[in-house]
């Protein structure tokens, strides 16, 4: 389990230092509530952008991005849904605009990150 842990993480990373060579400003990683986390909260231009991050070692159990299914979509409905209300509960201004990115990130060895794959498929709900 600690080797896909590790995984995980790196692939966070990998993701986060994508956005920000974007130009994203990064507001949470790992934003939990009772129905679930958030992978990454980032600012892209006017837009809150709620990422799923996927990462895998390979592609023999299918692309990372194939593991993000009808229902897990629904899920991040919820949780963004969640974010914007926990904000705006805190006293925080309302998101404008509000998607849903995904990530997904091949990275067969954690000691040569700089070999991954990375793929951003933008405004999937």
């Amino acid at each position: 389990m600690a080797r896909k842990d590790d995984l995980g993480r790196a692939g966070e990373q990998l993701a986060v230092d994508h956005l920000i060579g974007l130009g994203w400003s990064i507001i949470a990683r790992n934003w939990r509530c009772s129905i679930g986390e958030i992978d990454i909260v980032a600012v892209d231009r006017d837009a809150t952008v709620v990422v799923e991050v996927k990462t895998r070692s390979g592609v023999g159990f299918g692309h990372p991005l194939e593991s993000v299914t009808a229902i897990k979509l629904a899920r991040l409905r919820r949780l963004a849904g969640a974010w914007c209300a926990a904000r705006e509960a805190a006293g925080e201004p309302r998101a404008r605009q509000l998607r849903i990115d995904v990530i997904g990130v091949i990275l067969d060895r954690l000691d040569s990150p700089s070999a991954a794959s990375i793929e951003h498929v933008r405004q999937v709900a």
